[in-house]
């Protein structure tokens, strides 16, 4: 009898994986993605890459947590005694990222609290609130106060992270996605609706997805699929080896990747449409080309979305709906991204769920605290460019090379899935993750690391970094941060895993997760 924690039905286990896939990137980075890579055209190499790179990796991830039943670190010590360490770098970029990730949410509560007056009409734009009035920026490490309308939202982002965690697998995290997911999709299914019944919806739609075919022979822009569809996914994360350990014997693995994988890229259509009416709309209002008004990221949610909504009937709703969404999207991704420590800590060190929310959880909400004052913003967008490019993307690449070419477990894995999936896996599989996603992985690195290393020269004729910050800022916040998670996870390594880790503290039944 196994009495490892498990999902109490498929569903939930479904929702759960698409609450980690489905975050603010979907949002706010695709639509602009696929705008700046070639419209309409880019949905082509967009689908070319979901089937040679992010499914295939899903059921890879996916055969691995329910094949080894363990955290990442765990599950590929398993895999090979060398591999170890590459679970611990994951999960310590998941744990870096659990650190600034709540903040954005905690913005976002504060924006939808705004909506209600359109608060950042009182300033002289909506881009000068959310820098000045709101975040009172300083300079690039420069820190400055804590702020409390950010500090204030953060501590409650993780009371609810907290709380989910604590009720364990199938009556916390579970239930939470149950809760969070189908809501999500109904309230951005209201804001697309109405957003595509704005004047000027149609001329956005129609910048969203005109095709610029001639962009196809752009091999930038097949990378830019790649990207997207590796980092909307969850993959090298330690998320999707972590939740898929906790399925039944009996689960239907590829089929679920199929699942989770279309579920991400149809909620990520869903987003371009909606941000692109609403953009054509920003656009017919100021009398301006749509191109003049495209942002994405940060921009595009707390700078031209306050815009957009300020001239909206019924602008109130329309932004506690829009800021809604991204505190739902926000939060079950940080939920996932937080279970990869504490499923981690709790095996290697062979304590209870609740010992490992308490010093997991505790330690990642204290640093959090770092990116709650002036310069918050400045330190959370160098960390995250660094821990995404040099932790998420060259993990990954470790990942699929150490498993497909020096472990050659793929055979294995294929095995495994077949056994328990409707989708029996081809050659195809194998040859995806053996040749194309290794080589697209390797070219992304090798690009950002030439942009990184050679910088740009700016107007002046100066040789400019990342955004413009100051050398030392970067090394110190970027470089350092990126390079201490992979330390972190061969430091790791260095304990044994206790004896029978398999039947100990990580297999607790759900009753014993509750009374924690």
């Amino acid at each position: 009898m196994e009495n490892r924690s498990q999902w109490g039905t498929r569903l939930g286990f479904l929702l759960a994986a698409m609450g980690s896939a489905i975050g603010l990137g979907n949002i706010w980075r695709f639509p602009a993605t696929a705008y700046e890579n070639g419209g309409g055209a880019f949905f082509l190499p967009y689908l070319f890459a979901l089937l040679t790179a992010g499914i295939p990796l899903l059921i890879m991830e996916y055969t691995i947590g329910h094949k080894f039943r363990g955290s990442a670190p765990r599950s590929y010590s398993k895999v090979s005694k060398g591999m170890e360490w590459i679970g611990w770098w994951q999960v310590a970029v998941s744990f870096i990222i659990s650190t600034y990730y709540p903040v954005i949410i905690a913005w976002a509560i504060m924006y939808s609290y705004f909506s209600f007056g359109q608060s950042w009409e009182n300033s002289e734009s909506a881009t000068a609130f959310f820098t000045g009035d709101y975040l009172n920026l300083s300079e690039p490490g420069v820190f400055g106060e804590f702020l409390p309308s950010v500090l204030l939202p953060l501590i409650a982002v993780w009371a609810i992270v907290l709380f989910v965690l604590g009720r364990g697998i199938k009556k916390g995290i579970e239930v939470a996605n149950k809760i969070f997911i189908p809501l999500l999709a109904v309230i951005f299914l209201i804001i697309v609706v109405r957003a595509v019944t704005l004047e000027g919806a149609l001329e956005g739609l129609d910048a969203f997805f005109a095709p610029d075919w001639s962009s196809l022979r752009d091999g930038s822009v097949w990378v830019a699929a790649y990207g997207q569809i590796f980092f909307s996914l969850s993959i090298a994360f330690a998320i999707m080896i972590t939740y898929a350990s906790y399925l039944p014997k009996k689960s239907d693995i590829t089929n679920n990747a199929f699942i989770t994988g279309f579920a991400n890229s149809s909620f990520e259509l869903l987003a371009g449409i909606g941000v692109f009416a609403a953009l054509g709309f920003l656009a017919s209002q100021n009398s301006q080309e749509v191109s003049e008004v495209v942002a994405g990221g940060i921009g595009l949610a707390f700078m031209v979305f306050p815009e957009i909504i300020s001239q909206m009937p019924l602008s109130g709703l329309f932004g506690v709906l829009f800021f809604g969404s991204l505190v739902l999207a926000g939060l079950s991704s940080m939920i996932s991204i937080s279970e990869t420590y504490i499923a981690g800590v709790q095996e290697k060190f062979n304590v209870s769920r609740g010992k490992a929310i308490a010093f997991g959880g505790g330690l990642a909400a204290v640093i959090s605290l770092a990116f709650a004052n002036q310069g918050g913003l400045f330190l959370l967008d160098t960390v995250d460019h660094f821990i995404n490019s040099y932790g998420v993307a060259l993990a990954g690449l470790f990942e699929v090379v150490a498993i497909a070419w020096f472990a050659k477990e793929l055979k294995n894995l294929q095995k495994h899935a077949d056994s328990v999936s409707d989708i029996k896996l081809g050659v195809w599989w194998r040859v995806c993750l053996s040749f194309i996603t290794p080589v697209v992985l390797g070219y992304m690195m090798i690009q950002n690391l030439r942009a990184e290393i050679i910088g740009t020269v700016n107007d002046e004729g100066t040789r400019v970094f990342y955004e413009g910050y100051p050398i030392d800022f970067l090394f110190n916040f970027g470089w350092v941060v990126a390079i201490a998670a992979m330390f972190a996870g061969a430091l790791f390594t260095l304990k044994k895993w206790p004896k029978n880790t398999a039947e100990a503290k990580a297999n607790e039944s759900e009753d014993e997760e509750v009374a924690q």
